[in-house]
């Protein structure tokens, strides 16, 4: 099942919240499991590969090329 725009950005705001709430010294429960200020280093990688796939899915969206060509003419 391929994840949208909405669905995506869904999920950072999740992992943005996990975040802030750990900094705040919470535990939190995300995806079934109990995660403490330990754990903060996993969150932030989930929050950077969300923020990843969403800026990949706004460039697909827009047929925008993840690179361009320079013409040397």
């Amino acid at each position: 099942m391929a994840v949208t725009i909405n669905q995506a950005q869904q999920i950072l705001e999740r992992y943005i919240t996990a975040e802030q709430e750990v900094l705040e010294g919470r535990t939190v429960s995300f995806g079934g499991r109990t995660l403490t200020m330990v754990d903060l280093s996993e969150i932030r990688a989930g929050r950077k590969e969300w923020e990843r796939k969403i800026a990949s899915l706004k460039r697909a969206a827009s047929g925008g090329r993840p690179y361009k060509l320079a013409s040397f003419d």
